[in-house]
């Protein structure tokens, strides 16, 4: 491999530096200071960082497939690169949240949370009490990839500055819009074929597919084993919010959609309450849904596509290769948003879009904030960012004559998601892709091109044209979100799957309406709306 950091050379500097220290600020919150103690092992340009090696731990998740981030080849060239060795700490993703509470509740901080997921709840509140630190002074001084970054899209650097002036967690980000939809949804088209039916159109051809799926065994085993519809409820790309969208409102995980500027709350609509009725009726009654659509996790899901007989009907994920396996995706074809009952053909806008901004942080437990913002800082070099997020140069990628990265083909038997899980830390990792670097530094992946054609295809002409943006809210707004939304979601998220399992949403919905209220739901609309107001607001004045 040509490193990146080799071009850059290596430059020592054992001279003077001054380590950082840290005092409350006016917030109560650290700030970082200069102190006279002189660290000859640390270099302030250049590689290696540190002369001689300083280790950092680190917490992280990592993904289903993901080995540890200590056995992954990018993380082995950044160490024998910058003489930084992490002590990673890696939890399944699935736990993580859970984890990640537990340890910040305890006081047993690492030196960081790399690919953190931190909230803005998180930044502004750890930040405050000091448990997290403020990053702007270390970026100014040992940063230079990030403070290009913020002098390109100065976007990137206000949308992650907390409304006290402070950045307490870096960026992750692909520029790509390709987030609008993650509700792709599927169906086995070898199977229509068979039972001489068309690719549905509409909602009620849809359920006359599914039902023969059940019923008439197109997989031609003698056995009724067929899945008609799988899902994974209320999951990022596995969901059926999407479908919500036949009867004329598209619901989406935060149960939040924006039309004509005013936010509305799906999850109290005549609309959802009528997609709700529907699933039951016509769909769990007459056992079309995957029961295990509640409770099962993402392994389990995945590996309903890859039966010895084919079994699977109907799902939601937005790369088809990835649930069914490369071969057998040849008998499965996208729907276009299904028209529903009264006419309705939409499909719902994800909301946010814009730069994550807790990919990492660093903690008051860090001897090393310096150490630590160079080696992060690493991440941000454009080449680098790519590899970070998709995997290393001559795994996955090759340069082409122009420097640009351009995909090796992905290995036999593997699926372009499979095989990124196990190379790089992937979307929620630091690192910024923008834009512009598409095409320039780096080829979109392959399953991302086509993830493109998809949405033009499929859903764009159909997509709701708002979004609610990403907003960093006021701390006090923030506290009212907190104590509300959380409980609130997981009222409205149990119910949801109650009403399509059990039924009942007509005798139930007006005692279901008035909970959500008592449990705050006006004043949390309100909340959301005055920020979107203030948003929409400011862009005005810029």
């Amino acid at each position: 491999m040509k490193s990146l950091f080799k071009k850059a050379g290596i430059l020592v500097l054992a001279g003077a530096f001054v380590l950082s220290g840290c005092s409350e600020n006016g917030n109560g919150s650290k700030k970082q200071e200069s102190s006279p103690v002189q660290n000859t092992n640390f270099n302030k340009t250049g590689l290696p960082i540190v002369n001689n090696t300083v280790t950092l731990r680190m917490v992280s998740p990592k993904a289903a497939l993901a080995p540890e981030f200590s056995e992954m080849e990018i993380f082995k060239r950044l160490e024998k690169e910058t003489n930084i060795k992490i002590k990673w700490e890696n939890i399944p993703d699935t736990d993580y949240a859970e984890k990640k509470n537990l340890l910040l509740a305890s006081g047993d901080l690492p030196d960081a949370f790399y690919a953190a997921g931190f909230t803005d709840y998180e930044l502004i509140n750890y930040g405050k009490d000091g448990t997290i630190i403020p990053l702007e002074d270390l970026i100014d001084q040992y940063a230079p990839n990030l403070k290009a970054l913020f002098e390109r899209r100065p976007d990137i650097k206000s949308s992650i500055t907390a409304p006290d002036g402070h950045i307490y967690g870096l960026p992750s980000w692909e520029d790509n819009n390709l987030g609008t939809n993650p509700f792709f949804h599927v169906i086995n088209k070898s199977w229509l074929d068979k039972l001489g039916l068309k690719v549905p159109q509409t909602l009620d051809e849809y359920t006359e597919a599914l039902l023969a799926f059940k019923t008439q065994d197109p997989n031609d085993n003698g056995k009724q084993d067929e899945i008609p519809l799988s899902f994974m409820h209320m999951q990022w790309c596995m969901d059926i919010a999407g479908i919500f969208g036949a009867f004329g409102l598209p619901d989406n995980l935060e149960h939040r959609v924006v039309r004509d500027g005013k936010v509305i709350f799906t999850a109290n609509q005549p609309e959802y309450k009528e997609a709700l009725k529907y699933f039951h009726e016509k769909w769990y009654k007459q056992g079309l849904i995957d029961p295990e659509s509640f409770t099962q996790d993402a392994a389990q899901y995945l590996a309903k596509g890859k039966t010895t007989d084919e079994t699977l009907g109907s799902y939601i994920w937005w790369e088809i290769d990835e649930v069914v396996g490369t071969e057998r995706s040849k008998d499965y074809v996208l729907l276009s948003p299904l028209k529903g009952p009264n006419g309705g053909q939409t499909i719902g806008r994800a909301n946010g879009g814009g730069p994550g901004r807790g990919a990492f942080v660093i903690t008051k437990e860090n001897k090393n904030p310096e150490i630590t913002m160079r080696w992060i800082d690493q991440q941000y070099e454009p080449y680098m960012a790519a590899q970070i997020h998709w995997g290393p140069l001559d795994v996955v990628f090759e340069k082409d004559e122009s420097g640009k990265l351009v995909n090796l083909p992905v290995p036999d038997g593997i699926s372009a998601g499979e095989f990124r899980q196990k190379v790089a830390p992937g979307s929620g990792g630091p690192g910024v892709i923008t834009f512009e670097d598409f095409g320039k530094i780096v080829d979109m992946e392959l399953r991302a091109q086509q993830r493109a054609k998809d949405l033009e295809q499929y859903y764009n002409p159909y997509m709701e044209k708002e979004n609610y943006p990403s907003i960093f809210f006021e701390p006090e707004e923030l506290d009212k979100i907190n104590k509300i939304e959380p409980e609130l979601i997981k009222y409205v998220n149990t119910q949801r799957a109650k009403f399509i399992v059990d039924g009942g949403v007509n005798e139930q919905w007006d005692n279901y309406v008035k909970t959500l209220e008592k449990m705050g739901l006006n004043d949390l609309m309100e909340i959301y709306q005055t920020g979107l107001d203030r948003y929409n607001e400011n862009l005005k004045n810029k």
